[in-house]
């Protein structure tokens, strides 16, 4: 696969992400050494190409809180601070923010800013401009993708108060890491920001706009920049028709970072010399399904009978070997993260990991159990209607579409017919907002914490949904359950550090979404990054996980711009 959908943002209202430098906790441009001479001028005017698996004419998008915005949270509009979801620090790094803290019941935060910083524009930043953007958010709930609901207060230039009708530890790395934060003198008078492509934004970040073609963009420095002028004086982002073209663009030196995969990935360095393979396993690959029939969702799928057999009817080793050449890993049906979150994964769950092998007689019961019966072409058939499935995915995303492919093959064997449907990724973003879909590959992105309890408030909670046709937030199969809602709001008035009074919530909401399945689990997906190694260092590594590498994912990616320098070759 290749681009990621804020849902995260999104995903969607568009689903993007988070981010930070330096592993002491210096500011992103000092880490970066993003001050005069990285690399010599000559190396410095060497445009970074990223290719994130776009594809069709680029949009005009820069809107952070849009559907396929452009430049991605962090780059152009920044955070207050940045939280790393793959490897686990003390305190998260300051952005826009300098410090925070919470009074003993946790229904105040209080946040001290970064002073002097200034908009691309000249203007300066200040309190009231965090203020008028959570404010923004609450009003749109389009936008309103960490599900915020407290109320801020500005008590000076560089200071903010919001306050809570109820405990919200766990709503303050939502707050502080996942809300870009947008200047209040240029969009105060937006009639509707949830629908405003902003063509020429102003921002804090590191980045800003400097040219836009169908088939390409650009983003130059910020010589402003409070942290520094960024060491990577431009970044081009082109649009090619997918995987493949992304491959044979790394074969020419074209492309300096592709989020993607590339034939014989076991061998990338020898293939494309002067590059280098990371692969992290951290978002977790379903399919999506549009579930709830109450709020219309309409399909075969709505039956949580059919998505429980199409869970035990997937042969996940064959679909990791040959959709992805083995770098996916295990899931959990509990949907938290296997090695990151073993501690809390329940012990009441039927099962703590999904089969790597096909279960075609359980799959049968659990139909005929719901009232299926075969017909003559072997097909499962309920009062006159079969068990026949649309499963979208995006051209061009090679490793999706045999996924696809082998995913229709393994699920006939089991009575179940699955067409396969690819689309331009603007149709597929759309159709998947709006609940047009039966099927859809996709990913379930973490939360600005190493914290489960961010995918179930995203993906499960009703408050991240909307009918069919409407705008939802994260939760796009429209999955609604009181005892889940109920759970995640209790979640969020215990501290994250009392984990015996926690794990009871996270049983039921594991339990419960184990049974239901609205996002059937398929692998734990490796998301693999092929990097220029020999014309820019500071990637992250193994031993330097300092932000999840995708080059899709906001704000991680601006924290990647930040660290790299030219080498000059």
């Amino acid at each position: 696969m290749s681009i990621k959908t804020p849902r995260a943002a999104a995903g969607l209202a568009a689903l993007i992400l988070v981010a930070g430098c330096s592993s002491s906790g210096g500011s992103p441009g000092q880490a970066a050494g993003a001050t005069s001479g990285a690399g010599g001028s000559a190396a410095s005017s060497e445009p970074l190409v990223v290719y994130t698996g776009g594809s069709g004419d680029i949009q005009p998008i820069f809107n952070p809180y849009l559907p396929g915005a452009l430049g991605g949270g962090g780059t152009i509009f920044e955070p207050l601070f940045f939280y790393n979801t793959v490897r686990s620090e003390g305190a998260p790094r300051p952005r826009l923010g300098e410090s925070f803290s919470w009074n003993d019941d946790g229904t105040e935060l209080s946040i001290s800013l970064r002073s002097g910083v200034k908009w691309s524009d000249g203007r300066p930043f200040t309190a009231d401009d965090v203020v008028f953007t959570l404010k923004m958010i609450t009003e749109h709930k389009a936008m309103n993708g960490t599900g915020y609901q407290g109320k801020a207060t500005a008590t000076d230039a560089t200071h903010v108060v919001i306050k809570f009708d109820e405990p919200a530890f766990v709503d303050g790395p939502q707050v502080l890491g996942r809300i870009w934060i947008v200047p209040e003198h240029k969009w105060k008078d937006i009639p509707d920001p949830t629908k405003e492509q902003l063509r020429e934004p102003v921002g804090t970040g590191p980045y800003v706009v400097d040219e836009l073609k169908p088939q390409a963009f650009t983003l130059k420095a910020n010589p402003d920049y409070w942290g520094g002028e960024p060491a990577v004086k431009k970044i081009r982002f082109p649009s090619l028709s997918g995987n493949q073209s992304g491959a044979t663009a790394l074969k020419a030196g074209q492309i300096d970072w592709q989020t993607g995969p590339v034939p014989d990935i076991a061998n990338v360095e020898q293939s494309y010399p002067g590059y280098k393979l990371i692969t992290t396993p951290v978002n977790q690959m379903v399919l999506d399904t549009c579930a709830n029939a109450e709020l219309g969702c309409k399909g075969p799928q709505t039956d949580p009978a059919v998505r429980q057999a199409i869970y035990h009817a997937v042969n996940r080793t064959q679909l990791n070997a040959l959709a992805f050449e083995n770098t996916s890993a295990e899931i959990s049906p509990s949907m938290a993260l296997l090695q990151r979150d073993q501690a809390v994964i329940s012990g009441r769950l039927q099962n703590k990991v999904a089969p790597m092998q096909p279960d075609a007689a359980r799959a049968q019961q659990i139909l005929e159990s719901a009232g299926y019966a075969k017909g003559a072409d072997g097909i499962y058939v309920k009062d006159g209607k079969p068990v026949k499935l649309t499963l979208k995915t995006v051209a061009g995303w090679t490793d999706y579409i045999t996924a696809a492919d082998t995913l229709g093959q393994q699920l006939a064997k089991a009575g179940i017919k699955v067409t396969v449907q690819q689309l331009s990724y603007n149709e597929w973003a759309d159709a998947r907002g709006r609940g047009d879909f039966e099927l859809m590959l996709d990913s379930l992105y973490q939360g600005p914490a190493a914290d489960p309890f961010y995918v179930y408030s995203y993906f499960y909670s009703t408050d991240s949904t909307d009918k069919v046709g409407g705008t939802p937030g994260a939760n796009i199969s429209r999955f609604s359950d009181p005892d889940v809602d109920r759970a995640i709001a209790e979640l969020k008035k215990i501290n994250v550090s009392d984990t015996a009074a926690r794990q009871p919530y996270f049983d039921t909401i594991q339990t419960r979404v184990e049974q239901s399945m609205p996002y059937v689990p398929l692998l734990t997906q490796g998301t693999i990054n092929i990097y220029n190694a020999r014309k820019f260092t500071g990637w992250p590594t193994k031993e330097d996980l300092y932000a999840f590498p995708a080059a899709w994912q906001a704000p991680d990616a601006s924290e990647i711009y930040l660290r790299l320098r030219p080498t000059g070759k």
